[in-house]
């Protein structure tokens, strides 16, 4: 009877705990998990429910009941009762032998078609599928640990470029250079020698004559002198802008710092606006991310046909732009790009792009029909001056006596491209004239621009380019940041000056149009001795030296080599300096603290700022603006997250009038007029 009630498993022969109440089909704890993880929660032979089974030996049925029925409570199995209470109602009609019978015929009955036994069969299965989770885990739990060997080195390699330099020299090879010195040393020599013989033999019958001619050729002489030192040590630089990326990132996520675009343009006959157009249209399709691009076209003219034609610009940049970026489109200026006579189809691989770039093409050509059609227009002036759309006279007119302008195409609160996606910010600006003020011609026009992107985006960086020069390389936002933003040498440079290329020139260029030996000689030459010179385009500034802040790693003065018991004796003399002198340095050190005041103050607030900032008299360096002198002590740029956009905007009309720059210090100690003034780079 023991023996009896001890029933094995049908599956794998251990010692059962639940029956088929229909069937008796029993099953131990291990294949009822099993059939429990597979999803079956009932009989494998007739369908039938599970019932606990009771151990007479250890007296736990029970216990051995209630688990059971807890372990499938979401089975559907109810009113479950014990193996022995089931064998037990068998009992009553038939007898014992017949019951043993019956329960030692099951496994015999259980038999697939080659006559192996299904619960080994089982069995086997189930070892497989415990081996196989074990060797899955293990392997889960190496590649957590230690990760491939590939992914290691990717990884190691990233972490490495993010820590390297993003710029590094490199010198000019010796065989190009020493022939180039040596024929500098022989001009030298023979340019002395001829001066030692016109010196020696003057001509006393035309003295006069002889005198003058000495001294031009001594200071013609002298000046080639100053010309080739220059060129004694040219350099060339490579940038890494891989390394940039692993360094800050790209895409929304990127560390990259904002910059501003000026494009400068004043009479729209004289500078057509399709050049213009173009240009701005290579702005806003550089490689770079798109919140952190603002583009700022200054309209001294205060021409109608130009602010219409920025705006026919800005609704086919929603076309050009995704296109540019899609396809990686070089050169991203429409007119240069569809005139080239090369195979764009080269390293082209969207089965997409023949179809798009015809189709874009197409929309150009109608776009510069629109264009044509306004400069049509605009060739005879009304005599009522011209009228806008809502039938209000054009505020600019007079371009002579006309109020500050300011129109946002393009950005966050502006129009989205075609695929739904943001567009960097356009802005059209139009600075206050009034007779009897000096404007400073186009000087005049590029602080005021500085002025009002400090108001609306203050990007820590500015590049500025005339409106018949477009951007030939996308990446060369990244590559000026490769200088701009490197830990090292980032904050000693000024500006960093790009190489001017030019089109439709013949291939001899027997004129010199290209400029080849100022560009890729002479400055050249001086960036080997300090940096090259700012020429008026192209240039990317640090807008904190545009305010007149020096470096932070500006060099102490050099101490006198007199000797220390000498001041003892000797009184010094004291060196005169004028008025002028002292109140300049003064200033300029006030400014240059003020920074570093505020970085020690963690939460000031505004009754705090505004104190320091009168004390600081910042009023008589940059004008009466609140919103641009605080702009002024962010070293990093941006604006405020609680600024609001209408009060931001009348605060830059405000500071395009045309009186904001008196009595201040615009043109003389802050800004690109005082260019000559920073350090080099």
């Amino acid at each position: 009877m023991e023996s009896a009630a001890a029933v094995p498993c049908a599956a794998c022969g251990d010692d059962a705990c639940a029956a088929c109440r229909a069937c008796s089909y029993a099953l131990c704890r291990a294949c009822l998990d099993e059939d429990a993880a597979e999803g079956r929660a009932t009989c494998a032979r007739c369908g039938g429910e599970y019932a606990a089974a009771a151990d007479p030996a250890h007296g736990n049925a029970g216990a051995e009941a209630d688990e059971v029925e807890d372990h499938h409570a979401g089975g559907g199995l109810r009113e479950r009762v014990t193996m022995g209470s089931h064998l037990n109602d068998r009992q009553d009609e038939v007898s014992h032998g017949r019951t043993m019978s019956s329960l030692s015929g099951i496994g015999s009955e259980l038999n697939d078609e080659s006559g192996k036994p299904i619960w080994k069969n089982r069995v086997e299965s189930w070892k497989e599928k415990k081996n196989e989770k074990k060797a899955s885990a293990k392997k889960a739990a190496a590649k957590a640990q230690a990760p491939p060997v590939e992914e290691q080195i990717m990884d190691e390699k990233d972490l490495t470029d993010a820590y390297e330099p993003l710029s590094r020299i490199i010198p000019i090879s010796k065989n190009k250079l020493t022939p180039y010195r040596a024929v500098i040393i022989m001009r030298l020599i023979v340019l002395g020698l001829f001066f030692h013989y016109r010196i020696t033999n003057p001509v006393y019958s035309a003295f006069g004559l002889w005198m003058t001619s000495v001294i031009c050729e001594i200071w013609f002489g002298f000046s080639w002198i100053l010309d080739q030192f220059p060129k004694w040590c040219p350099i060339n630089r490579e940038t890494y802008v891989d390394r940039l990326i692993a360094r800050y990132g790209d895409g929304d996520d990127s560390g990259l710092a904002p910059v501003d675009f000026f494009v400068s343009t004043v009479d729209p006959l004289k500078e057509p606006p399709l050049i213009t157009a173009n240009t701005v249209l290579s702005i806003l399709a550089v490689d770079y991310p798109v919140e952190k691009i603002s583009c700022y076209v200054s309209d001294d003219g205060s021409a109608m046909l130009t602010f219409e034609s920025l705006a026919e610009t800005a609704e086919f940049a929603r076309k050009w732009v995704p296109f540019c970026k899609k396809y990686a489109i070089e050169p991203r200026t429409p007119e240069f790009y569809f005139s080239q006579k090369i195979d764009y189809l080269k390293d082209k691989i969207h089965p997409s792009f023949v179809k798009e770039r015809r189709a874009m093409k197409r929309d150009y050509e109608e776009y510069k029909v629109r264009i044509n059609a306004l400069v049509a227009k605009a060739q005879k002036t009304p005599e009522e001056g011209w009228i806008m759309q809502d039938g209000t006279p054009w505020p600019g007119n007079n371009p002579r006596d006309h109020p500050g302008m300011i129109q946002v195409f393009l950005g966050e609160t502006g129009a989205r491209d075609f695929d739904g996606n943001e567009l960097p910010r356009l802005v059209y600006v139009s600075r206050e004239k009034r007779p009897g003020y000096q404007h400073h011609k186009k000087a005049g026009a590029m602080n005021a621009l500085v002025r009002v992107s400090a108001v609306l985006t203050n990007a820590p960086y500015i590049l500025n380019l005339d409106c018949d020069h477009y951007v030939n390389n996308s990446k060369a936002v990244r590559e000026a940041m490769c200088f701009m933003m490197d830990p090292t040498v980032g904050r000693d440079v000024c500006y960093v000056q790009f190489p001017q290329r030019f089109d439709g020139i013949d291939r001899s260029d027997r004129y010199a149009n290209r400029n080849v030996v100022f560009f890729d000689v002479n400055m050249k030459g001086l960036d080997g001795i300090q940096g090259p010179v700012y020429v008026g385009t192209g240039c990317c500034f640090f807008r904190q030296a545009l305010y007149g802040y020096g470096p932070p790693s500006l060099p102490a003065l050099p101490k006198s080599s007199i000797c220390s018991w000498c001041c003892c004796c000797c009184p010094k003399k004291k060196v005169e300096r004028s008025e002028r002198e002292i109140n300049r340095d003064s200033r300029r050190e006030d400014l240059e603290s003020a920074i570093f005041n505020l970085r020690e103050i963690d939460n000031y607030d505004e009754y705090e700022r505004s104190m320091l900032i009168s004390q600081m008299s910042f009023e008589k360096t940059f004008g009466l603006s609140s919103v641009f002198i605080e702009s002024t002590l962010m070293e990093n740029g941006g604006v405020p997250e609680s600024a609001n956009p209408s009060t931001l905007i009348k605060e830059a009309i405000h500071v395009i009038s045309c009186g904001y720059e008196e009595k201040t210090e615009w043109g003389k100690e802050v800004c690109i007029l005082v260019i000559q003034y920073l350090p080099l780079k």
